[in-house]
């Protein structure tokens, strides 16, 4: 059976898969930064009371599953996650202290889709997203 979380009045499973990418695709997400993203993305979902249940970073982009209380919409999450860990990145790697404004790090749009029953799918789709890319690339080469 299928484990669900409580509110006060509701009983709920509400799982999304969401991908995002650094300002104009750049391949931006490496060394450092990765490492720091991380646990930086896990820490800002915990404040929105979220949990990421299966994430990857990729250069470019970042893939994640995560579980959202439907109190909380789905643009209202991704844009706190997505705002607080630019000004976290740019704080920690470009040395900016004070609030700052015209500095993005991340693109405008995102992508999500609903997991519902499809999650263990969706979680292996995510956890091998890396050597699918690989694979794919080496197919192009062939052509």
């Amino acid at each position: 059976m299928k484990e669900y979380q409580s509110l006060a009045h509701a009983r709920w499973d509400c799982k999304y898969h969401v991908v995002f990418i650094p300002k104009g695709r750049k391949k931006a997400i490496f060394g450092a930064v990765r490492k720091h993203l991380g646990a930086m993305l896990h820490e800002l979902a915990k404040q929105k009371e979220c949990k990421i249940v299966e994430g990857h970073l990729m250069p470019d982009h970042v893939h994640m599953c995560i579980s959202i209380p439907p109190k909380h919409s789905v643009s209202y999450v991704v844009g706190f996650i997505k705002g607080k860990s630019a000004i976290g990145i740019a704080r920690k790697f470009s040395g900016k202290t004070r609030n700052f404004t015209g500095e993005n790090f991340w693109a405008r749009g995102y992508f999500v889709s609903t997991v519902g029953l499809d999650e263990e799918m969706v979680r292996a789709y995510i956890r091998h997203q890396e050597s699918e890319d690989e694979r794919y690339d080496q197919l192009k080469l062939a052509m």
